[in-house]
Protein backbone atom coordinates (compact mmCIF):
# COMPACT_ATOMS: atom_id res chain seq x y z
CA UNK A 1 0.00 0.00 0.00
CA UNK A 2 1.50 3.93 -1.10
CA UNK A 3 0.40 5.97 1.48
CA UNK A 4 -0.54 9.11 -0.74
CA UNK A 5 -2.01 11.37 1.94
CA UNK A 6 -1.95 11.22 5.80
CA UNK A 7 -3.69 14.57 7.54
CA UNK A 8 -5.00 14.63 11.22
CA UNK A 9 -8.52 15.07 11.70
CA UNK A 10 -9.41 15.28 15.62
CA UNK A 11 -8.15 14.75 19.18
CA UNK A 12 -10.66 13.89 21.88
CA UNK A 13 -11.53 11.80 25.04
CA UNK A 14 -14.47 10.88 24.03
CA UNK A 15 -15.41 8.13 21.88
CA UNK A 16 -18.94 9.96 20.94
CA UNK A 17 -16.66 12.36 19.53
CA UNK A 18 -14.45 10.70 17.74
CA UNK A 19 -15.39 11.21 13.42
CA UNK A 20 -19.29 9.99 11.99
CA UNK A 21 -19.00 7.46 9.53
CA UNK A 22 -18.19 4.21 8.66
CA UNK A 23 -14.46 4.24 7.89
CA UNK A 24 -12.53 0.90 9.10
CA UNK A 25 -10.57 2.39 11.92
CA UNK A 26 -6.69 0.84 12.62
CA UNK A 27 -5.83 1.88 16.31
CA UNK A 28 -1.83 1.36 17.52
CA UNK A 29 -1.57 1.15 21.59
CA UNK A 30 0.80 0.24 24.03
CA UNK A 31 3.34 0.43 27.33
CA UNK A 32 4.59 4.19 27.46
CA UNK A 33 7.61 4.46 25.47
CA UNK A 34 7.51 1.88 23.29
CA UNK A 35 8.02 4.13 20.13
CA UNK A 36 4.26 4.40 19.35
CA UNK A 37 4.53 7.54 17.57
CA UNK A 38 7.68 7.10 15.86
CA UNK A 39 6.09 3.89 14.22
CA UNK A 40 3.06 6.21 13.31
CA UNK A 41 5.20 8.20 11.43
CA UNK A 42 7.27 5.56 9.74
CA UNK A 43 4.31 4.03 8.68
CA UNK A 44 2.95 7.23 7.24
CA UNK A 45 6.12 8.56 5.79
CA UNK A 46 5.37 11.62 7.47
CA UNK A 47 8.25 12.66 10.56
CA UNK A 48 5.87 14.96 12.46
CA UNK A 49 2.67 13.20 12.18
CA UNK A 50 2.20 11.66 15.58
CA UNK A 51 3.98 13.92 18.19
CA UNK A 52 7.05 12.22 19.47
CA UNK A 53 8.15 13.10 23.26
CA UNK A 54 11.52 11.78 25.17
CA UNK A 55 8.91 11.68 28.18
CA UNK A 56 6.80 8.63 28.27
CA UNK A 57 3.37 8.70 28.52
CA UNK A 58 2.81 11.76 26.49
CA UNK A 59 -0.08 10.70 24.22
CA UNK A 60 -3.54 11.46 26.33
CA UNK A 61 -6.15 11.62 23.74
CA UNK A 62 -7.61 9.69 21.09
CA UNK A 63 -5.91 10.92 17.79
CA UNK A 64 -7.76 10.08 14.43
CA UNK A 65 -5.85 10.48 11.20
CA UNK A 66 -7.35 10.01 7.78
CA UNK A 67 -5.01 7.68 5.65
CA UNK A 68 -5.40 7.92 1.64
CA UNK A 69 -9.12 9.22 2.35
CA UNK A 70 -10.39 5.75 2.95
CA UNK A 71 -9.45 4.83 6.85
CA UNK A 72 -8.29 6.11 9.77
CA UNK A 73 -5.24 5.39 12.03
CA UNK A 74 -5.68 5.93 15.71
CA UNK A 75 -3.28 6.66 18.20
CA UNK A 76 -4.22 5.51 21.52
CA UNK A 77 -2.95 7.00 24.54
CA UNK A 78 -0.19 4.65 26.12
CA UNK A 79 -1.45 1.87 29.13
CA UNK A 80 1.23 1.27 32.22
CA UNK A 81 3.54 2.99 33.68
CA UNK A 82 3.99 6.92 33.00
CA UNK A 83 4.30 9.81 35.28
CA UNK A 84 0.97 10.99 36.14
CA UNK A 85 -1.13 10.58 38.78
CA UNK A 86 -3.36 7.82 39.74
CA UNK A 87 -6.42 9.72 39.01
CA UNK A 88 -4.98 10.51 35.39
CA UNK A 89 -4.28 6.65 35.01
CA UNK A 90 -7.64 5.68 35.85
CA UNK A 91 -8.84 8.52 33.33
CA UNK A 92 -7.04 6.77 30.92
CA UNK A 93 -8.06 3.79 31.29
CA UNK A 94 -11.60 4.78 30.83
CA UNK A 95 -10.33 6.46 27.48
CA UNK A 96 -8.97 3.26 26.20
CA UNK A 97 -11.51 0.51 27.07
CA UNK A 98 -14.64 3.03 25.97
CA UNK A 99 -12.93 2.95 22.88
CA UNK A 100 -12.16 -0.26 22.37
CA UNK A 101 -15.22 -1.44 23.51
CA UNK A 102 -17.73 0.99 22.30
CA UNK A 103 -16.67 1.93 18.65
CA UNK A 104 -17.78 0.10 16.28
CA UNK A 105 -15.66 1.04 13.26
CA UNK A 106 -12.28 -0.39 15.14
CA UNK A 107 -11.14 -3.06 12.73
CA UNK A 108 -8.12 -4.44 14.28
CA UNK A 109 -5.84 -2.91 17.36
CA UNK A 110 -2.15 -3.05 17.22
CA UNK A 111 -0.88 -3.86 20.53
CA UNK A 112 2.87 -2.78 20.73
CA UNK A 113 5.33 -4.39 22.49
CA UNK A 114 9.36 -3.44 22.97
CA UNK A 115 10.86 -6.79 21.62
CA UNK A 116 14.14 -5.93 23.97
CA UNK A 117 12.35 -7.10 27.06
CA UNK A 118 10.38 -10.35 28.22
CA UNK A 119 7.12 -10.51 28.80
CA UNK A 120 5.86 -8.15 30.94
CA UNK A 121 2.67 -9.00 33.05
CA UNK A 122 1.43 -5.61 32.12
CA UNK A 123 0.96 -6.36 28.62
CA UNK A 124 0.05 -9.94 29.16
CA UNK A 125 -2.86 -8.79 31.09
CA UNK A 126 -4.19 -6.42 28.68
CA UNK A 127 -3.89 -8.91 26.01
CA UNK A 128 -5.69 -11.35 27.91
CA UNK A 129 -8.15 -8.73 28.59
CA UNK A 130 -8.60 -8.15 24.81
CA UNK A 131 -9.18 -11.73 24.05
CA UNK A 132 -11.85 -11.76 26.55
CA UNK A 133 -13.79 -9.00 25.00
CA UNK A 134 -13.31 -10.50 21.76
CA UNK A 135 -11.20 -7.95 20.17
CA UNK A 136 -9.47 -8.11 16.90
CA UNK A 137 -5.42 -7.37 16.85
CA UNK A 138 -1.99 -7.89 16.51
CA UNK A 139 1.29 -7.44 17.67
CA UNK A 140 3.86 -5.19 16.56
CA UNK A 141 7.41 -5.62 17.88
CA UNK A 142 9.38 -2.74 17.80
CA UNK A 143 12.95 -1.34 17.97
CA UNK A 144 14.69 -4.66 16.05
CA UNK A 145 17.29 -2.71 15.41
CA UNK A 146 18.50 -2.10 19.06
CA UNK A 147 20.08 -5.32 19.48
CA UNK A 148 21.22 -7.95 17.18
CA UNK A 149 18.66 -9.98 14.96
CA UNK A 150 19.12 -13.17 16.56
CA UNK A 151 18.10 -11.81 20.12
CA UNK A 152 15.03 -10.21 18.27
CA UNK A 153 13.93 -13.50 16.60
CA UNK A 154 14.55 -15.98 20.46
CA UNK A 155 12.49 -12.84 22.16
CA UNK A 156 9.73 -12.71 19.46
CA UNK A 157 9.44 -16.66 19.74
CA UNK A 158 9.77 -16.78 23.67
CA UNK A 159 6.80 -14.13 23.56
CA UNK A 160 4.91 -16.14 21.43
CA UNK A 161 5.59 -19.59 23.50
CA UNK A 162 4.09 -17.47 26.00
CA UNK A 163 0.80 -16.67 24.45
CA UNK A 164 0.19 -20.17 23.25
CA UNK A 165 0.28 -21.52 26.50
CA UNK A 166 -3.12 -19.76 26.89
CA UNK A 167 -4.11 -18.84 22.98
CA UNK A 168 -4.78 -22.06 20.85
CA UNK A 169 -4.23 -19.71 18.02
CA UNK A 170 -1.96 -16.68 17.95
CA UNK A 171 -2.61 -13.32 17.03
CA UNK A 172 -0.75 -11.86 13.34
CA UNK A 173 2.93 -10.34 14.31
CA UNK A 174 5.22 -8.27 13.00
CA UNK A 175 8.81 -7.20 13.99
CA UNK A 176 9.74 -3.53 13.41
CA UNK A 177 11.99 -0.89 13.47
CA UNK A 178 11.15 3.02 12.95
CA UNK A 179 14.14 3.94 12.43
CA UNK A 180 15.39 1.62 9.67
CA UNK A 181 12.10 1.10 8.20
CA UNK A 182 11.53 -2.42 9.02
CA UNK A 183 7.93 -4.26 8.70
CA UNK A 184 6.49 -1.31 7.35
CA UNK A 185 5.01 -2.89 3.69
CA UNK A 186 4.31 -6.18 6.14
CA UNK A 187 2.00 -3.79 8.20
CA UNK A 188 0.32 -1.62 5.23
CA UNK A 189 0.00 -4.66 3.36
CA UNK A 190 -1.92 -6.39 6.17
CA UNK A 191 -4.30 -3.40 6.67
CA UNK A 192 -4.99 -3.09 2.94
CA UNK A 193 -5.83 -7.04 2.67
CA UNK A 194 -8.15 -6.27 5.44
CA UNK A 195 -9.58 -3.14 3.93
CA UNK A 196 -9.71 -5.20 0.61
CA UNK A 197 -11.65 -7.79 2.29
CA UNK A 198 -14.11 -5.39 3.83
CA UNK A 199 -14.81 -3.47 0.54
CA UNK A 200 -15.50 -7.49 -0.74
CA UNK A 201 -17.58 -8.48 2.28
CA UNK A 202 -15.77 -11.19 3.11
CA UNK A 203 -14.07 -10.05 6.29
Amino acid sequence: MDIKSAEFVVSNTQVAKCPAGDLPEYAFIGRSNVGKSSLINMLTGRNKLAMTSATPGKTLLINHFLINKSWHLVDLPGYGYAKCSKREQDRLSRIIRDYILLRPQLTSLFVLIDVRHAPQPVDMRFIEWLGENGVPFALVFTKADKMPKAEVGKNVSAYLAQLSEQWEELPPHFVTSSAKAQGRDDILDYIDGVNRSLASGEA
